[in-house]
């Protein structure tokens, strides 16, 4: 749970690796690497008084799927699926973890890929709208969005998890990984969790990475991330 002051801090990690996003979203284009676009996002970071990224979570298209692989030396080729996890530890020490995923290109993304993304975010707001205090892990655990059976073999380690110095508990399961028993604990003002989504399929050639950081209120939520999503994985036409 968190204190005014270390929520005031979390907002300024948040805007700060907002920022962060928005310059390596300018500064991609199809021939760089994927070491490349991810030091954008941690040199913004730095700049900005952050500290340190625990993890490396980029990968474009093919890599994307199975998900976990970090960045390395491959291209971003044109009409690619480009998705990362920021991981980051922002100003004051606070972690900020969000995560998106966009479409790099010159033709329309396709169908299945829109599918998908929609899916996903259906998925974390669906199960974000359950979160408010009193609620138990145990109903987050089985309440909310039920994913696809095609994306189920490949879903996300978890449904939620804390946030605060870095990733936290509580680690909200889905169904098929509940210990009954191992949380028996209602939400309270002042946590912070991410609703995660990872949807894509077993074999498939691209995985969609979903993540908002979400502040727990008297009587709600607030979601804290504010970063949009990619308008052309939504499907949404210009303008939309």
């Amino acid at each position: 749970m968190k204190g005014p002051d270390e929520i005031r801090a979390m907002r300024c990690s948040i805007h700060a690796c907002e920022a962060a996003m928005a310059e390596m979203a300018a500064a991609t284009r199809p021939g760089m690497s994927e070491d490349d676009i991810w030091a954008v996002l941690h040199a913004a970071n730095i700049r900005r008084g952050g500290e340190w990224i625990e993890t490396r979570l980029l990968a474009t298209g093919p890599r994307t799927n199975p998900w976990f692989q970090e960045c390395g030396p491959r291209v971003l080729q044109n009409n690619e699926i480009l998705a990362f996890d920021t991981d980051l530890i922002g100003p004051y020490g606070i972690c900020t973890d969000i995560s998106r995923t966009w479409w790099i290109g010159d033709r329309p993304p396709s169908n299945a890929m829109v599918y998908a993304m929609r899916h996903a975010h259906e998925h974390i707001m669906t199960n974000m709208a359950m979160l408010r205090p009193g609620v138990t892990i145990r109903e987050l655990v089985f309440g909310g969005h039920q994913l696809d059976d095609r994306f189920w073999a490949q879903k996300y380690s978890c449904k939620f998890h804390g946030v605060g110095l870095c990733d936290e508990w509580p680690h909200v399961d889905y169904p098929d990984h509940w210990t009954e028993g191992a949380w028996d604990h209602a939400l309270e003002p002042g946590m912070v969790l991410c609703a995660e989504a990872l949807v894509g399929e077993v074999g498939g050639g691209f995985s969609i990475k979903l993540e908002d950081q979400v502040l727990i209120t008297e009587d709600g939520f607030e979601n804290l991330t504010r970063y949009p999503f990619d308008a052309r994985l939504m499907g949404m036409a210009p303008g939309q």
